[in-house]
C-alpha cells in the first residue's frame, strides 16, 4: 500500500471521528495506533487533521473492508454510538463500494457483541455470505 493510500486512510478515519465535533482522547490514541501500524508516523499523522490527504480509492476489497472494520472500531472506542454515526458509517460503506446487505446485517449483529465489536472473522463471514 502506497502513501497515498495510507494518508487517504487515516483522512477517512480523521473524518468520521470528527463527525461528532469533537476528537475525544481515546479516538485519538485509537487513531494514532491505526497510523503507527500502516507505518505513518505521528508528525505526519497529526498534520492530516488541519490538512487532509486527498481521497483514494482503495483498489481491492479486501483493503475496503478491512477499511470499514477499522471505522467500526473507531465508532466504538468511546463505547457511545450515535444515531448520526450509524448512518454516517452506513454511508461511507456504501462511497466504499460494500454489499449493502452485508453493511446492513454487520450493524444488526454489532450489539450481540462485547462492547459491539464484530470479530475480524464474523465480519469476513458476513461479507463472503453477501459475496457468494
Amino acid at each position: 500500500m502506497g502513501i497515498d493510500e495510507k494518508l487517504s486512510i487515516l483522512t477517512e478515519l480523521i473524518g468520521f471521528a470528527k463527525s461528532d465535533g469533537k476528537i475525544k482522547d481515546v479516538e485519538y490514541n485509537f487513531l494514532l495506533s491505526i497510523a503507527q501500524q500502516i507505518g505513518v508516523n505521528k508528525d505526519t499523522f497529526d498534520k492530516l487533521f488541519k490538512n487532509p490527504a486527498p481521497k483514494v480509492v482503495l483498489p481491492s476489497e479486501s483493503q475496503r473492508i478491512v477499511q470499514f472494520h477499522r471505522l467500526l472500531l473507531l465508532m466504538n472506542v468511546d463505547q457511545v454510538i450515535e444515531d448520526e454515526e450509524l448512518e454516517k458509517i452506513h454511508q461511507l460503506g456504501l462511497k466504499m463500494g460494500l454489499n449493502i446487505q452485508a453493511i446492513d446485517k454487520t450493524l444488526d449483529v454489532m450489539p450481540q457483541y462485547k462492547n459491539n465489536i464484530v470479530p475480524p472473522n464474523v465480519l469476513l463471514d458476513i461479507f463472503k455470505t453477501y459475496y457468494n
